[in-house]
């Protein structure tokens, strides 16, 4: 690629080429912004986004990863999934309200179709057999949350944004790819601009702007955590997530599945009390690896439209609340990642469920005489339980056993648990209804502001915020 001139000035500065970051630059598109707009972005191009491991079997540790980076972001190029309830996708209805929540996303949904998203709906209909699962729900102590799900795909997810991409570039946004922002210019409480450098190498040079819309997703919460803390943006602890992904048969989820497409189960389950949910299902879907900086493995799943696998995932999350003094939910999480990652020697972990129960760790051998193979081939086999805390490990044990009254056959001997499955969320930036922080002149969106939890929400909070600047 011709290396880029970063300019020295622009009126609107977006960091990330994720959702949120996209939809801000569309919104300003789409309310006839008459100033300049640039977009950057540590990753590739849509075009260049692809994992080597396809081809080369195992993870070539590319940096920045080319799942978790680039433009569409980590959650659009995994699996492509559009929740179309505000009741779902994080606590961004508390700042705006949920009518403008859901008809923004109603929307955000039709720029989708617009584009080229697929029609269809999953989770529409069969309203008896939801009432069946349900009501076996409830009998486990479990909290249904069905939510009509636009699958885009892994590969259709590309091709949408393909099309994005190139409608920006027409419109005249400028995107810096492979470029990092290193810092925000705050001066005397006013946001001027950020320094941003190649990712290569290089000086950081200083890019002025009227507005400056940071959404690293989160894969930058941290960073955006630390530019909290030097320049007095204000925000509140927020909670992480630490958790396992399941892998079970089709067969084992076959109703779920056909029903729902996506079952959204939450429980609460003893003796903690702890905030458990499954999330991100992908039905014939494949277990990944995604790398962050610094060499931390986590697990992801992906979901194709064309091609389909025997087995179909899951996460299982616990969430952490944390209070004072403690403020650093996101290194806890890295450091239980970390633990996993040094047990499979770099590699995710997997185990049996039954070897959990059974108090011992799997071995390969055992892996190879299962009816469930692995999605992941280089996972590791071991143990799980020797990482993950016991409070957070227990809970999950508990949940899938409840979960296996709605769903037969989900904690079963052979039922897979690969680990670690992190959520970081950025601690939750304060702002109002405008999107508006406390610094003059700097907005943070999508899940890098701590308000929301994928593809869709982040979204919707971009085109507020674009459609909001270009009233300005």
């Amino acid at each position: 690629m011709v290396a880029q001139r970063i300019p020295s000035s622009t009126d609107v500065l977006v960091i990330g080429a994720g959702p949120a970051g996209i939809f801000t630059a569309l919104g300003l598109i789409r309310s006839h912004f008459s100033g300049s707009i640039t977009m950057v972005e540590k990753g590739l191009p849509i075009e260049r986004r692809s994992c080597p491991k396809e081809r080369l079997g195992h993870c070539a540790d590319c940096k920045p990863c080319r799942i978790t980076t680039g433009f569409s972001g980590a959650g659009a190029f995994s699996d492509g999934k559009l929740s179309l309830s505000c009741h779902v996708g994080g606590d961004l209805p508390e700042l705006i309200g949920e009518r403008l929540a859901q008809s923004t996303i109603e929307r955000v949904d039709q720029m989708y179709l617009d584009f080229g998203a697929d029609p269809h709906v999953e989770g529409l209909g069969h309203p008896r057999e939801v009432a069946d699962i349900r009501r076996r729900a409830i009998q486990a102590g479990l909290k249904l949350v069905d939510c009509p799900i636009r699958h885009l795909g892994t590969e259709r997810a590309q091709q949408i944004y393909a099309t994005i991409e190139r409608a920006l570039l027409d419109a005249g946004v400028r995107i810096l790819f492979e470029h990092e922002c290193v810092e925000v210019l705050v001066e005397d409480g006013v946001c001027r601009g950020a320094m941003v450098r190649p990712t290569a190498g290089g000086d950081a040079v200083a890019i002025r702007a009227a507005q400056t819309v940071v959404a690293t997703g989160r894969r930058g919460a941290s960073w955006f955590d630390d530019m909290c803390e030097r320049h007095g943006i204000r925000h509140s602890a927020g909670p992480c997530d630490l958790g396992v992904r399941v892998e079970v048969r089709n067969e084992v989820m076959e109703n779920v599945n056909n029903v729902l497409y996506e079952s959204k189960l939450v429980g609460y389950p003893n003796p903690f009390r702890n905030k458990v949910r499954t999330f991100c299902q992908n039905p014939g879907g494949f277990v990944s690896q995604e790398n962050y900086d610094g060499g931390l493995a986590v697990v992801n799943g992906h979901s194709y439209k064309e091609r389909k696998s025997d087995n179909t995932n899951l996460a299982v999350l616990c969430t952490f609340n944390f209070r004072e003094p403690f403020d650093q939910p996101i290194l806890y999480a890295q450091m239980v990642g970390r633990l996993c990652n040094m047990l499979g020697a770099g590699h995710i972990l997997v185990q049996r469920f039954g070897d959990i129960l059974d108090g011992k760790r799997t071995w390969p051998r055992e892996l190879s005489r299962s009816n469930l193979v692995p999605t992941l081939p280089d996972a590791e086999a071991g143990d799980i339980t020797a990482a993950i805390p016991y409070r957070a490990m227990i809970e999950i044990v508990n949940f899938i056993k409840a979960v296996d009254q709605v769903v037969p056959g989900f904690a079963a001997e052979e039922t897979l648990l690969y680990a670690p499955e992190l959520k970081f969320y950025s601690n939750k930036v304060s702002m109002d209804e405008n999107l508006d922080t406390n610094v003059e002149g700097l907005h943070c969106l999508g899940d890098s502001s701590g308000w929301t939890r994928g593809l869709m929400m982040s979204s919707v909070m971009g085109l507020l915020m674009g459609e909001g600047l270009a009233s300005r």
